[in-house]
């Protein structure tokens, strides 16, 4: 498919992304000024103090397969997802690997390429392999060797995984044509190792996968950073479409993720809170769906909205401490409900909107940018009272008394039209560019908005280190940095309502 997400990048993001050993397809989309941003984290020990360790192989780094594959025949789709999701998991595996081998590491220059990098590569290619059969069984076509030169991963250093300095908000991001930077010093070495006995060798964090001290920020001491809206011209659609679907408060849970691996169990290697449609694992499809139940107020909205969770690392556990997706793969810590979790639907500021199709999937932001690099990233992280002035994706903010963590996303707003999903799970959406127009053909849909409140207290930094962080779920290897937050959709209506929303939105009411 055409390229119609890319999206341009100040310096200091380009330099961000050519630090990493993958390059990621597709942009990313920043919020206007009246969104908000925040996120979630694991943790795992007493107190989550780090010290600095930037020379240290910190993780993993492995090109994202998923992102290149964009033209999969429809019958190897199934056959593709598994085998992607089996590379997940032998990173995961490496990973773990990594983290355990600390001492042996010390000792032998060696090590980790010789017992986990190079068995890596050798996994991989073998997967790999299966991938490019799985697509030419079917008739499709490949290049497999490209395809096989993504089989080889790479190890990052601390100070790699953040690219050092004043690092900016994921880049020049195209979301209805907002520019924000992150105006918080980012301190050299990213990464830090955990300073509790027994864990000199940890990269951070609770788990010993960060986050570190680096990754907050006093957003007090950050400078303004949120520009103005587009300006609407006169075709602008601008109702507001509110659904109400709680909070997550019935524990509704599960690390599977049914659009990037379907029939996977623990595909995500990370726990989500679920709202709305209730009845998403990694078996659900489209007949399950629209039969399903909804925490949503009005009935008709069967839709699927999940997140990864956010976790408080005060060394309490929870239930998944000794479960895959949780304190087994680095995912520990208390989960936060959020206080608030407010979704809507907005309008384009050039353009009438188009009824989202039923079953549309869309993906924002991105999970792995700790390897892949900001060209993805939509995390937006910010605090009540500061939303319209500060926004931040490569830190986590650290709120005034009184205030609450705040995170936000602003999902893709432009359909291809045709497609209600991609092989890589993007190139069927795009963000609007810096007018707030859908280019390439695409149409402006109501764009899904979502705004979570989490009551948090503040962690402390001294003297390089973080006490009692918090965190977004995630991978372990990408090690629980910021950027690496996202949020999932599924569009499921049921009784006309996306008509009904695309009508709100296009006639400037405001409904619900």
């Amino acid at each position: 498919m055409g390229r119609n997400n890319r999206k341009r990048r100040t310096p200091l993001a380009t330099k961000a992304i050519a630090a990493s050993a993958a390059l990621a397809l597709g942009g990313g989309g920043l919020i206007w000024a009246n969104f908000y941003a925040s996120a979630h984290e694991s943790n795992n020990s007493g107190q989550n103090q780090t010290k600095a360790a930037t020379g240290q192989v910190a993780t993993i780094a492995c090109p994202d397969v998923q992102q290149k594959l964009t033209n999969v025949p429809a019958k190897a789709q199934q056959g593709v997802a598994t085998e992607l999701a089996n590379l997940d998991k032998q990173i995961t595996e490496a990973y773990a690997r990594l983290a355990s081998t600390r001492q042996a590491q010390a000792g032998d220059a060696n090590f980790v390429q010789n017992a986990i990098v190079g068995p890596l590569k050798e996994k991989r290619a073998a997967t790999l392999d299966r991938i490019r059969i799985d697509i030419q069984r079917v008739g499709g076509q490949v290049d497999a060797a490209g395809l096989s030169a993504l089989a080889a991963c790479t190890t990052q250093t601390a100070n790699q995984t953040t690219a050092g300095g004043q690092q900016q908000n994921g880049g020049q991001q195209q979301n209805g044509g907002q520019q924000q930077q992150n105006g918080g010093q980012q301190q050299n070495g990213g990464q830090q190792q955990g300073g509790q006995a027994g864990a000199g060798q940890n990269i951070g964090g609770q788990a010993g996968n960060g986050p570190v001290a680096a990754d907050f920020v006093d957003i007090t001491k950050v400078q303004p950073n949120v520009a103005a809206k587009p300006q609407a011209n006169g075709n602008a659609s601008k109702g507001v479409f509110i659904t109400k679907c709680g909070v997550n408060a019935n524990k509704n849970h599960n690390t599977d993720n049914v659009i990037v691996a379907p029939g996977v169990t623990n595909g995500a290697h990370h726990l989500h809170d679920y709202v709305g449609n209730q009845k998403v694992d990694a078996f659900a499809n489209n007949n399950t769906l629209i039969a399903g139940q909804s925490s949503c107020q009005n009935q008709s909205d069967l839709s699927a909205y999940y997140w990864p969770v956010v976790r408080i690392q005060d060394g309490s556990q929870d239930f998944d401490q000794n479960r895959d997706g949780g304190g087994k793969e680095g995912n520990v810590g208390k989960i936060l409900t959020p206080v608030q979790a407010q979704i809507k639907y907005v309008g384009s500021p050039t353009s009438k909107v188009t009824a989202m199709p039923n079953f549309l999937r869309i993906i924002t932001g991105d999970a792995k940018t700790t390897t892949n690099g900001l060209a993805n990233a939509n995390a937006h992280w910010s605090c009540t009272g500061f939303e319209n002035k500060v926004q931040l994706t490569t830190q986590y903010p650290i709120c005034p008394q009184g205030s609450n963590v705040v995170r936000t996303f602003a999902f893709q707003s432009c359909w291809d039209g045709k497609n209600i999903d991609s092989a890589n799970h993007r190139t069927h959406v795009a963000f609007a560019d810096a007018q707030g127009n859908c280019q390439n053909g695409f149409k402006a849909i109501p764009q899904l908005t979502m705004r979570l409140v989490y009551k948090i207290n503040p962690p402390v930094l001294q003297n390089g280190q973080v006490k009692n962080a918090y965190a977004v779920d995630g991978f372990p290897e990408q090690l629980h940095k910021s950027a690496t937050d996202h949020d999932d959709f599924i569009a499921v209506f049921k009784n006309n309502l996306a008509n009904k929303i695309a009508n709100c939105i296009n006639s400037g009411q405001k409904c619900q």
